[in-house]
């Protein structure tokens, strides 16, 4: 808990005041560099930039104990245009353990699953 803010920022202008928030932020740098998310390319004359906004959420665990803080750089994609800005969409994979609270819950209620 000495290595977490306790506080969510809700945007950047608060979230540079507190050191654990940069950390996170770094992190979130680091890792788009380790997994070659983006290519540096220059700006095109004909079409927009697409800004970016940061996100700053703090993980629980069980208990509702702060654990981590995590900063996400994302795409303001609402001017996105598939092709010109983007090739390929990422999207999030379910944690093995909410497919098994959800099959739980379906049996419970005797829902039909079918894939």
């Amino acid at each position: 808990m000495a290595f977490v803010s306790l506080i969510e920022p809700k945007n950047l202008k608060e979230a540079i005041i507190d050191e654990h928030w940069i950390i996170a932020m770094q992190e979130e740098l680091n890792q788009f560099e380790r997994n070659k998310v983006w290519e540096l390319v220059e700006k095109p004359d004909n079409h927009p930039v697409i800004g970016t906004k940061w996100l700053f959420i703090n993980k629980l665990d069980e208990h509702g104990i702060i654990i981590k803080n995590k900063a996400r750089l994302v795409a303001k994609g609402y001017n996105q245009e598939e092709r010109i800005d983007y090739e390929e969409t990422y999207a999030p994979v379910a944690r093995l353990k909410v497919i098994r609270m959800l099959l739980a819950f379906a049996s419970i209620m005797d829902f039909k699953l079918w894939m």
